[in-house]
């Protein structure tokens, strides 16, 4: 009876875990949904992490569920980049036209006081950014006292992880049509 009984509680105990990992998975993905909303509000839905490298997707409403842009975890892409005291864990949204739609910085630390990328002002600065753009600290980056290395990392990470996606998944831009007016289009006839 005792072996039973033992058999029965280890087996409701392994159904309680399995019942709040399933929660906490839930949580999670809830979590991952709310961020990816962040990037992309008008976003009507969001596939599952898929592709080499791996992205989310997010589409738009309606029918047609036209595709708004892909987010991606710089750590995934660029593991080598690191800050002063670790990785820098960020989700980036990148548009169809490769223009960074926002950065999400969800894990990192700072071992010297809060001087940090984590700061709601820092990632906020590369909304828009094309990922033709220098991505330079000091030049087209602010920098941030004291926090050096890790501005410094977690800008070639973003930059280096958008690149990446754009490549693999995005068009290659068009040229633009010169029009007769141009000094382009003079220089070109002449």
């Amino acid at each position: 009876m005792k072996t039973f009984s033992s058999r029965a509680a280890a087996l409701a105990a392994a159904f309680a875990l399995l019942v709040s990992s399933a929660g906490a998975q839930t949580g999670s993905d809830a979590a991952l949904t709310a961020q990816l909303k962040k990037l992309f509000p008008n976003a009507a839905s969001f596939s599952e992490r898929t592709g080499s490298p791996a992205h989310y997707k997010a589409f738009g409403p309606g029918g047609d569920g036209d595709l708004l842009g892909l987010a991606y975890w710089t750590t995934e892409l660029e593991p080598l980049e690191r800050g002063f005291d670790g990785p820098i864990k960020m989700l980036v949204g990148l548009d169809p036209s490769g223009e960074i739609t926002g950065v999400i910085v969800t894990d990192h630390r700072e071992p010297y006081g809060y001087f940090s990328v984590d700061l709601p002002e820092w990632p906020k600065q590369f909304e828009g950014k094309s990922i033709r753009d220098a991505f330079k600290v000091g030049a087209d980056v602010d920098a941030i006292s004291r926090a050096t290395i890790t501005v410094q990392s977690a800008s070639r990470a973003i930059r280096n992880a958008s690149r990446k996606i754009a490549r693999a998944h995005l068009a290659p831009p068009q040229p633009q049509a010169q029009t007769a007016g141009s000094p382009t289009a003079a220089a070109a006839a002449e």
